[in-house]
């Protein structure tokens, strides 16, 4: 604090001598021309200045404070710094736009024939000069005397990605950059909607593709258009709970964010494992590994590791919202609470089937924005993130019975239960849960199942070393059980008033 307060002295009295004087930087430079280092001095006289006036402008910091005044917040010194460097690119993005860069996708007609090898061109050529736009711009020439130059197009500024333990904030330093920079071409998405998204774009400019003549092979790649069609919309995206766990997601995301960012697009995205552990123990790791070097290329790397979760600290709770099935009348509590809810819904208790990408999914007992589900129907079903969102769009509070103590050999089952978890938390649905085990201990690491044993005695059989085993994901549950930290953490939170009361969308 003291150093603090003592640069702010020095940089204030600085600007004071300079103005009282009225020296410019080049006449203060001039007078010390024959002092060594004179160059030097200036820059840090320079640097200091402009550090105290980020110090005394950060609208972040000012704002980050009046919430731990009101005690919204607990002080944390990780936070705080973080804030000052999204200072920084908040300011840079009021004015950014990459319209300059991306170049958008010719039109076709579905009618109109069109040449495989035309195609193919047009979607190569788009990309090379995408890439030189960024990487390397050309000077034009004037065509009347040869010597004018095109002014070089400003390069778009690094992002950032901020990993941390849960609940250690990254997602509310996320949310606060994004309230206030100041521009109409941003989008906040959670990870998993915006793969769904790319996933339907990516099949959507397959159908429109032209048919192919008899026995031409050409292939074409649908990412960097799909990349540009992106930048079109928007040149900030904020990502919440970046992670890969899906091979499908791993094998393509090099190629997308390289378009995205050779198209101007700035990301800032939280995580709760740093670039390096992304994907970890992932199927064809290897081919995804690039895709970590393109990712700390584009966004600087801040770590929250103050080895505290807020969610659990001095938060009210609401009223009881987890129960254990073991516990008397635990049921009957669930019941009632469903009908209290329900009776303030204008609709009536029944089953309701959702359309979710041409698939009916049927949920057997809903009332208005109320859903009474079972853990068999949410996550022993082949149900995905498209799924659990198009829930959390309908419903603001869901109640899930008969939730087992997850162990290892259950994996999609709990990989199910964190992905709806995350949407749901996201969307802020809210959620009662009726489970046959604690929260803290809902995750079980216990004694192996019949079908991990099975697994070990295939491991034992192929003659595969512990290490070689502990890296196929096939017979690991490591992913699990690192993200079920993060689900615990959220179905605290979610116990609480302030949740409750948030959740409510009447």
């Amino acid at each position: 604090m003291a150093a603090h307060a003592s640069h702010l002295t020095t940089g204030c009295l600085l600007r004071f001598i300079l103005k009282e004087t009225s020296l410019s930087k080049r006449g203060l430079c001039a007078g010390f021309n024959t002092v060594r280092g004179c160059s030097s001095l200036c820059g840090r006289l320079t640097a200091l200045s402009a550090s105290c006036c980020a110090h005394e402008r950060s609208v972040l910091v000012k704002h980050y404070d009046s919430l731990v005044r009101s005690s919204s917040l607990k002080e944390d010194a990780q936070q705080r710094a973080a804030l000052f460097q999204l200072e920084q690119l908040k300011r840079v993005m009021t004015d950014y736009n990459n319209i300059h860069i991306y170049l958008p996708l010719p039109k076709h007609s579905k009618s109109q024939s069109i040449y495989d090898s035309e195609l193919d061109n047009i979607l190569k050529s788009r990309e090379s000069e995408a890439c030189r736009r960024v990487s390397s711009p050309e000077e034009d020439k004037d065509d009347k005397n040869g010597t004018h130059k095109e002014t070089p197009k400003p390069q778009p500024p690094c992002g950032f990605y901020i990993h941390g333990d849960v609940g250690t904030g990254k997602t509310m330093l996320m949310d606060l950059f994004y309230s206030f920079v100041e521009n109409s071409r941003k989008k906040r998405v959670h990870f998993n909607a915006f793969m769904l998204d790319v996933h339907k774009r990516i099949h959507k400019l397959k159908q429109s593709l032209p048919k192919r003549r008899i026995g031409k092979m050409t292939m074409y790649d649908p990412i960097f258009p799909v990349a540009m069609e992106i930048a079109e919309e928007t040149c900030l995206i904020c990502f919440d709970e970046f992670q890969v766990v899906d091979i499908a997601d791993a094998m393509i995301l090099k190629q997308l964010f390289e378009g995205l960012f050779k198209c101007g697009v700035v990301v800032v995205a939280t995580s709760n494992r740093p670039p390096e552990e992304l994907y970890k123990n992932g199927l064809q790791r290897a081919a995804f590994v690039p895709f970590i070097g393109v990712l700390k290329k584009h966004c600087h790397t801040i770590s929250l590791n103050s080895g505290k979760d807020y969610r659990t600290m001095e938060m009210e709770l609401a009223r009881k919202l987890y129960y254990i099935s073991s516990e008397p009348d635990a049921e009957n509590a669930v019941n009632t609470l469903f009908e209290e809810l329900a009776y303030r819904q204008n609709d009536v208790t029944r089953p309701r089937v959702l359309n979710v990408l041409g698939r009916e999914v049927t949920l057997s007992r809903t009332c208005g924005t109320i859903a009474d589900c079972t853990f068999k129907e949410l996550c022993e079903r082949p149900l995905g993130a498209g799924d659990y969102l198009e829930i959390a769009r309908l419903f603001d509070t869901v109640i899930i019975r008969n939730v087992p103590q997850l162990r290892v050999g259950m994996k999609d089952q709990a990989r199910r239960l964190i992905t709806l978890i995350d949407n749901f938390y996201d969307r802020k649905v809210r959620v009662v849960m009726l489970a046959h085990a604690p929260l803290d201990r809902l995750f079980d690491q216990g004694p192996m199942s019949g079908e991990e044993a099975r697994d070990r005695l295939m491991i034992d059989e192929l003659g595969l070393t512990d290490e070689a085993s502990r890296r196929l994901t096939l017979f690991t549950a490591e992913e699990e059980t690192f993200a079920f930290q993060r689900t615990v953490s959220r179905l605290t939170e979610m116990q609480t008033e302030q949740y409750w009361v948030r959740g409510d969308r009447s």
